[in-house]
């Protein structure tokens, strides 16, 4: 009788018992996907500039109303915590030291991607909707785009928007918090 190998998947415990047994040094860029160790792609000076921007101005405008998390991670499932570049959380006394936020604790996550969009769009997002993310948003430098993600139904979702510099965007959750795509995009 043949034996058919099968890949290990990690679980988000082991994930973080390897890290706190070293096996990732500390400017290691890793998350966990689908039980999978993925490295993820440096960050470019563009994608550092609209996460920045991203930060500064849904800390200000929401101030007291979200955490804004930036690059921290966000467990999905048992095998997955992956780290969106930013999402907007509902705000926790402990501010999460306790615990990584969960699907229920997310408003709105970001995806900013200057080569990654492609990739993003298969692996991450898909899991993002399987989690039952009400938002998500794809922020494609490359084709000066913001693709508004909503209503997740299984590994999908349901209503995707185009958003074009000249155009805006708003977080379903916070639609008096509405900025330029243009802004996002520089």
């Amino acid at each position: 009788m043949a034996v058919q190998p099968t890949p290990y998947r990690f679980s988000v415990v082991e994930y973080h018992q390897m890290a706190d047994g070293g096996v990732f040094g500390e400017d290691d860029r890793v998350e966990l996907l689908e039980g999978e160790v993925v490295e993820m792609a440096p960050i470019g000076s563009r994608h550092a500039g609209c996460v920045n921007r991203l930060t500064m101005f849904y800390a200000g405008r929401l101030a007291g109303r979200v955490i804004v998390a930036v690059q921290n991670p966000v467990r999905l499932s048992e095998h997955s915590e992956p780290q969106p570049d930013l999402a907007l959380l509902r705000p926790r006394p402990d501010a999460y030291a306790c615990g990584h936020p969960g699907p229920e604790d997310v408003l709105l996550v970001v995806e900013v991607a200057d080569a990654t969009a492609i990739w993003d769009r298969r692996h991450k997002l898909p899991l993002y909707a399987a989690a039952g993310l009400a938002e998500v948003w794809l922020i494609d430098l490359t084709a000066a785009v913001v693709e508004v993600c909503r209503q997740p139904e299984g590994g999908a979702y349901r209503e995707l928007r185009v958003a074009a510099p000249g155009e805006h965007v708003a977080p379903q959750a916070f639609p008096e918090a509405s900025l330029p795509v243009r802004n996002l995009l520089e």
